[in-house]
């Protein structure tokens, strides 16, 4: 998950709960205990060990710490900081959260379940948002990026190994959806999604895998309408 370095302001206590209130430390226990340790939690996020303990014991976290332990195991930020809505399914009223002191510089992209089959509908038709993960609205603006526009899958398979690995979390703009130069892109094939880098030849386009043990494709040019790209790949813990 992409953040500023400088966002380290802590959230009020109006944001998680009042310190007499254990409310936040039952719900980073239960986080805790589904990932089996408070160490294992803490790398999963990758916040320090010290730093997690302290937590546990009434420490009131920073938003930068917040948001890497919801988008590590897939819950709801909203519910993380103040105990509301759903642990397990991301809220769709997303918007809420910006109303919080300080989040509003934040555009929440949602996470959708990479095991999706779309159909000949709308990509995401069937898909399940997990989550949704925070970027600073500067950061989109200084690459170009539109948050409506935007929307992230996780990779599984071994295919772009070593470029991507199965887990990792790719952003998608969906507004690239014709092939400008090489680049990584997510198509979709038998509804479900793939992350490949494409290259345009002279009789086609190539399909192209990092992982040397599989083929590259070459689609012609006489069968290019039936590429389906879903919108080019920008950012995986860091932009593409």
């Amino acid at each position: 998950m992409k953040v500023d370095a400088d966002d380290q302001q802590t959230l009020s206590s109006s944001v998680i709960e009042d310190e007499s209130d254990t409310g936040f430390v039952d719900r980073l226990r239960e986080l805790t205990s589904i990932e089996g340790s408070a160490n294992a939690l803490a790398r999963k996020a990758g916040i320090s060990q010290g730093g997690l303990q302290r937590y546990l014991k009434g420490g009131e976290p920073t938003r930068k710490v917040l948001i890497k332990l919801a988008d590590a195991m897939g819950v709801d930020l909203l519910w993380l900081m103040t105990g509301e809505g759903s642990k397990g399914t991301a809220r769709r009223d997303v918007e809420l959260v910006t109303e919080v002191p300080g989040m509003e510089d934040y555009a929440f992209v949602p996470l959708y379940d990479a095991q999706c089959s779309a159909g000949d509908g709308a990509w995401n038709e069937n898909c399940r948002v997990l989550t949704h993960i925070s970027f600073t609205r500067y950061s989109l603006r200084k690459q170009g990026l539109t948050p409506d526009h935007l929307s992230a899958i996780r990779i599984d398979g071994d295919s772009m190994e070593p470029v991507l690995h199965s887990g990792d979390t790719v952003l998608i703009d969906h507004t690239r959806t014709t092939i400008e130069g090489e680049g990584i892109y997510i198509l979709r094939l038998d509804g479900h999604l793939y992350a490949k880098r494409l290259q345009r030849q002279f009789n086609g386009i190539s399909i192209i895998s990092a992982n040397k043990e599989y083929d590259k494709v070459l689609v012609p040019q006489d069968q290019l309408h039936e590429l389906d790209i879903i919108g080019r790949a920008v950012w995986s813990a860091g932009w593409l």
